[in-house]
């Protein structure tokens, strides 16, 4: 059947030909609009996790939910063993200490409502690989009164580094409690909204003007991603009963997981109109082959071949012109995407960022996969129904057909 088949298929070279090439315009397309899309997804990972949120984070049972509104209440006052416990992972990287806050910030001509972070400098200078700075530098563990404002900040405030501020906040008492900081950088994150309220200050003062020893969150930094979910799975039995919660980066990011599903949508639709396209392309080519050898096929079936064996054969000819298309745009899909990627596509900053980015054509085995699965279900798809029909005709129409 199969030897028969290929026979077949290569006695038509121009028609083979046009129909391979056909599907294979497909799956370069699918591969393409894979690696562009599956790139967007990890580009937008690595900035949610390397500009804010870190792979995971450790708080005080009750803190995601009620903690926004009264940090002071949802403190870690001892995070040292935590943090140890956390380190011992060998996929754990590096673990740090975060203390919210919010409060008016002046410079002396206005006040500006501003949510705040006091950070261990070095440590997060270390993670946060995606967070930008614009003007000055990065707060580093020597700066004890130093502050870095979001790059809205300091728009609205019109201030720049070497500047003096002041903040002013309740502590956890009730009381106001002020301290003067210098500007010594300024930041881009990948959130617009972010960075238009967004300060950091050394996590020593932080405590100091809350009057706060503890802490209302621990960042952890992995060594990879792909580790998160296994990781934390892990840290949730080993702080279970504890009184700490733990959240991925992936739990704490709605505009990721927002923009995951909008894309697979999109992808999905895209999905189904290249396969359209290319049923259509195929059908057209074989309803044309079938029709100029109906003669043959009644030949076969007047010797004594089964409606089965006929119906088989057409399928098995669209398998090997299919697998054939597909393994042509597979192959075509990744010399494009390399040399792509090679270069870059400049891309504008997504919506709520002010950064842009270059995107590349990510190569990933499951897309390639589906790609050439959907390229040889496009062939087979377009050759059932004319096989079907072809091979319950009657054998004396077919026979006329040879006249």
């Amino acid at each position: 059947m199969w030897k028969l088949a290929l026979r077949n298929v290569s006695r038509q070279k121009l028609r083979t030909a046009m129909t391979v090439g056909a599907i294979a315009a497909g799956v370069v397309s699918l591969v393409l609009a894979g690696g562009f899309v599956a790139d967007i997804f990890v580009q937008l990972r690595e900035f949610t996790i390397h500009s804010q949120l870190g792979h995971m984070q450790v708080y005080k049972e009750g803190y995601y939910q009620y903690g926004t509104q009264a940090p002071a209440k949802y403190v870690i006052d001892d995070p040292e063993p935590v943090k140890a416990a956390l380190l011992k992972n060998p996929q754990v990287n590096d673990v740090m200490a975060r203390l919210n806050f919010s409060g008016l910030m002046s410079n002396g001509r206005s006040d500006l409502a501003i949510i705040g972070e006091g950070v261990e400098p070095n440590k997060e200078q270390k993670l946060g690989t995606y967070l930008s700075i614009i003007a000055g530098r990065h707060l580093t563990d020597d700066d004890q009164f130093g502050i870095v404002l979001g790059e809205g900040v300091a728009q609205s405030q019109k201030l720049s580094p070497g500047e003096r501020v002041t903040l002013l906040m309740n502590n956890k008492d009730g009381s106001l409690n002020s301290l003067d900081f210098e500007v010594v950088g300024v930041f881009r994150s990948f959130s617009k909204e972010f960075d238009s309220r967004a300060v950091r200050i050394p996590l020593a003062a932080a405590q100091e003007l809350l009057t706060s020893p503890g802490v209302n969150s621990l960042v952890v930094s992995l060594q990879r991603t792909a580790d998160t979910e296994a990781v934390a799975a892990a840290t949730r039995l080993q702080l279970s009963g504890k009184g700490y919660e733990l959240k991925t980066w992936e739990e704490l990011s709605d505009f990721y997981r927002s923009t995951v599903e909008l894309y697979d949508v999109q992808f999905g639709v895209l999905r189904l109109i290249i396969l359209g396209m290319v049923v259509l392309g195929v059908a057209n080519s074989v309803n044309m082959s079938i029709f100029e050898r109906y003669g043959e096929f009644g030949t076969m079936r007047a010797l004594g071949d089964r409606n089965r064996t006929v119906f088989g054969l057409i399928l098995a000819e669209n398998v090997i012109v299919g697998s054939t298309g597909a393994a042509i745009g597979i192959v075509l899909g990744i010399l494009l995407a390399v040399a792509i990627s090679a270069v870059g596509i400049p891309m504008p900053p997504p919506p709520n960022s002010n950064t842009p980015y270059v995107a590349y054509i990510r190569l990933v085995p499951l897309d390639l996969l589906g790609a050439f699965v959907i390229g040889l279900m496009a062939a087979v798809t377009a050759a059932s129904m004319p096989s079907w029909r072809v091979s319950r005709s009657h054998v004396a129409d077919a026979l006329r057909r040879n006249i």
